[in-house]
């Protein structure tokens, strides 16, 4: 499921809800590649960690956790920076998903 964020200027982004099967995938990547350098380097840094303790076979393990809470924690950023449902769909999406106060 994917909302629609808007800014004052205008500027629209579609951010995914839920699950991030990207991040499952790729690790710190998606995180890279949308600009949100500060959680990009925490999963890495969570993952070198891991992975330097267990030999290289935990490092998926910090990927599966974020996996589950990184798209929640990007769209309240975005909301941080001064984003806003575009429309009432989006609004209770996030409502229903806990993102947002009723």
């Amino acid at each position: 499921m994917r909302v629609r964020l808007k800014n004052a200027a205008g500027g629209i982004k579609e951010v995914k809800v839920g699950f991030s099967w990207t991040t499952f995938f790729f690790g710190f990547f998606p995180a890279l590649f949308r600009g949100d350098l500060k959680w990009a380097a925490i999963m890495f840094i969570a993952a070198a960690a891991v992975g330097t303790f267990t030999l290289g076979f935990g490092a998926w393990v910090p990927g599966i956790i974020f996996s589950f809470i990184y798209n929640k924690m990007y769209i309240k950023e975005l909301l941080e920076k001064g984003y806003h449902p575009a429309d009432d769909q989006a609004q209770a999406t996030l409502q229903m998903n806990g993102i947002i106060a009723a």
